[in-house]
């Protein structure tokens, strides 16, 4: 189907049938985590304990809790930022304009909640509210994702996405027709990306460790590592905010279903899975082994942000010291690609990093289970998926300069592998 301002975007995702097994899917995956996490058994590939009845998942009472925290953090988004920064060059030649304030909002949050829990708010109360939570999460992202559809549908040919104008309203719905929705200055997608579902993913690890301490007196070493390396994930991301607007999500994604549940559920409900699971199974840890695992997340770290703080430097200044003296390949469009440094030994060393901090988040859960590998599992084909549209995108766009690039790097994300 030939798109809107005609040519003809190839379908991602499996087209119209990929993605409307996608919208069941996925928000089927998250509630088979969430129920089978706190089971007996905790078996990743068996069925859950039971099937929830629609008493069990909605709840007004948690809407309402779910609509407040999204008041919040909208209003955190809202305030007088510490940079605002350009993205990248539109359509129509402009550049829209962002507010970088993500790390402001996650300290900003931090003391509200720290406030109320001194005044008393049951926070240990959290993990029991999680699946009326999601599913209020979930009924949010599709109504969103409807009126995002509609929104776009008045939008000028110039604000939609490369690939969500398909004009199959299924594959549209899910991939999302406009590019950068907005009211007024307000950026959804922007909004979404990092703010109510990390820090919402951080405070719900926090909830499940206050229930643990309440539990058995004290939280677990175990409970404590997943908490802290999450913990300086978000923050992470947070304070590098800026380096967001140079994504695939922001620059190429239209915002649809895919991203708007992604944001609002997926991230908040299941990548919490390991602290869930440590609440309902705890682990024993020691020293030594607690030792091995910080080693092995400071490596993906290092390797994590070494990558992408390269990346971002090189493209806000090639002229920067810590970047002037790398390699570079020209390009027919006037930008250079990296060949050298961290991006010379392969194609996404961000996410060899990404894959190895998985790695260390799950293995204070141990070995006994599969359940909490599951995100390192999730993470490696979102990954590999994520690559190999990456690597269409930069030959459409690169052409001869991008074959050089492979020749030259010949590996993908992990070296003599893949």
């Amino acid at each position: 189907m030939a798109s809107p301002q005609g040519s003809r975007a190839p379908l991602e995702f499996g087209g119209p049938l990929g993605a409307a097994a996608l919208m069941l899917l996925l928000p089927a995956t998250m509630f088979h985590l969430l129920l089978v996490a706190r089971s007996g058994p905790a078996r990743l590939l068996g069925p859950p304990p039971y099937l929830p009845g629609p008493e069990v998942l909605w709840s007004p009472q948690m809407l309402l809790l779910w609509f407040t925290w999204l008041g919040l953090q909208a209003a955190l988004y809202l305030l007088p930022a510490r940079k605002v920064a350009e993205g990248q060059e539109l359509k129509d030649k402009s550049r829209l304009r962002y507010p970088i304030n993500g790390f402001q909002a996650l300290v900003l949050t931090a003391l509200l909640v720290g406030l109320a829990v001194s005044a008393g708010l049951p926070l240990g109360a959290l993990p029991e509210m999680l699946l009326p939570l999601a599913f209020a999460a979930t009924l949010t992202a599709f109504i969103f994702s409807l009126l995002l559809y509609l929104k776009a549908l008045v939008a000028p040919a110039s604000a939609l996405a490369p690939g969500g104008n398909s004009g199959n309203p299924i594959y549209d719905f899910f991939l999302g027709r406009e590019l950068n929705p907005r009211i007024w200055s307000f950026d959804f997608k922007y909004f979404c990306e990092l703010r109510p579902g990390l820090i919402g993913w951080v405070l719900i690890n926090l909830a499940l460790l206050m229930q643990e301490a309440e539990l058995r007196g004290s939280p677990s070493l175990a409970m404590w590592l997943v908490n802290g390396f999450q913990l300086l994930y978000v923050g992470d991301a947070l304070w590098h905010e800026e380096a967001v607007l140079t994504t695939m999500d922001i620059t190429h994604d239209g915002f649809g279903f895919m991203l708007a549940f992604g944001d609002l559920a997926w991230v908040p409900f299941t990548y919490s899975l390991q602290a869930q699971f440590l609440l309902h199974h705890p682990q024993p840890l020691g020293l030594p082994m607690a030792s091995v695992i910080c080693l092995i997340n400071a490596v993906g770290y290092y390797i994590f942000r070494g990558a992408n703080s390269q990346k971002n430097t090189f493209r806000k200044n090639p002229s920067d010291p810590r970047v002037a003296g790398l390699e570079t390949i020209p390009t027919a469009t006037g930008r250079q690609l990296l060949v050298s440094g961290w991006w010379g030994v392969v194609r996404h060393p961000n996410y060899l990093g990404d894959l190895i901090m998985a790695l260390a988040w799950s293995l204070p859960c141990g070995v006994s289970h599969l359940l909490p590998y599951f995100y390192l599992l999730y993470f490696t084909a979102l990954l590999v998926h994520r690559e190999a549209r990456d690597e269409q995108q930069c030959l459409r766009k690169y052409g001869l300069a991008w074959h050089e690039y492979c020749r030259r790097v010949p590996y993908r994300i992990l070296p003599y592998v893949y």
